[in-house]
């Protein structure tokens, strides 16, 4: 039988990226927290983190942060049905990655009430949306919203719909770069904004107009920063559209090709076996979305 406290440990640690900050949300020492890892090795014969900066779970750790999500889920289900197993601590936290453009945009709005109706409370990752999937295959999210369709052996995915993206920069920008009309090729010598080394949408975007390799750019992992620099005249980007309605209307960004955006599918993988808080929110989710993202992804 697994020891449930042993599990939680291995959770908090690679939920909070390292020891001292499991054992604040533990209320545990440092020590204590050490010794349940030590012991859930002990029990497992093999490592369940590899000690790195933060920590990371190895393959058998993966495995079992992946039955502690789906229990933890599986319990709030049964404490629904029978109250008395009901403590009476905090709200649910549901752990959740998504990538910054969906979280700067029409997340909020497509999940809030059901995080009212259900009192949940909401522990974001955010990741790029070519990576997130990743975080789930470790077992450390319940869920995520990402660009990847096929989901990890347990989950399920779900298309929710199209990010339009846009190129846009300041008119300033163009004026000083492109005073005779943008030319595609020119693009990759004039500076960009991307948002991390994660972020690909530039390279797919240039690879769409025929322009191949490596490009000048600035690194912006924010997106509310990616727009203000952008405004501000520091480079070209790709913008979602959600995002920048008042900019573009004002002529405060203006798009480098009209006319040829790109959109990114989006898809929402949770766990097949996620009890009925993950299921009713994959439902509110799919209707959600529906006037929020640009179509369903075929």
């Amino acid at each position: 039988m697994f020891d449930y406290k042993l599990l939680a440990a291995l959770a908090a640690v690679v939920e909070q990226a390292g020891f001292e900050r499991a054992a604040q949300v533990l209320g545990l020492s440092q020590s204590a927290v050490s010794q349940r890892i030590k012991l859930l090795e002990a029990r497992v014969g093999q490592p369940v983190l590899v000690r790195a900066t933060p920590p990371a779970p190895t393959e058998i750790g993966r495995r079992l942060l992946n039955h502690v999500q789906q229990v933890r889920l599986l319990e709030r289900d049964l404490q629904g049905q029978v109250p008395a197993l009901d403590e009476g601590g905090l709200p649910e936290r549901l752990r959740i990655a998504l990538n910054a453009d969906s979280l700067a945009t029409w997340w909020g709005g497509a999940v809030s009430e059901f995080c009212a109706e259900q009192g949940v409370l909401l522990d974001l990752v955010v990741e790029d949306q070519d990576v997130g999937l990743k975080r789930m295959r470790a077992g450390e999210v319940a869920a995520c919203v990402c660009a990847a369709e096929r989901p990890v052996a347990g989950a399920r995915s779900l298309p929710l719909g199209g990010m339009r993206y846009r190129a846009l920069a300041s008119p300033g920008f163009l004026a000083r770069h492109f005073p005779d009309g943008v030319q595609a090729q020119r693009l990759a010598r004039v500076p960009a904004i991307v948002f991390g080394p994660d972020d690909l949408l530039q390279h797919r975007y240039l690879a769409s107009l025929g322009v191949e390799g490596s490009f000048v750019h600035h690194l912006c992992p924010s997106s509310e920063g990616f727009v203000r620099l952008a405004c501000a005249g520091f480079g070209w980007g790709l913008v979602p559209e959600l995002q920048v309605e008042r900019e573009l209307a004002a002529g405060t960004l203006v798009e480098v090709l009209p006319e040829r955006p790109l959109d990114v599918p989006l898809y929402w993988h949770h766990w097949r076996n996620g009890g009925e808080l993950l299921a009713t929110l994959t439902r509110h989710l799919e209707r959600a979305t529906r006037a929020r993202l640009v179509r369903p992804v075929d």
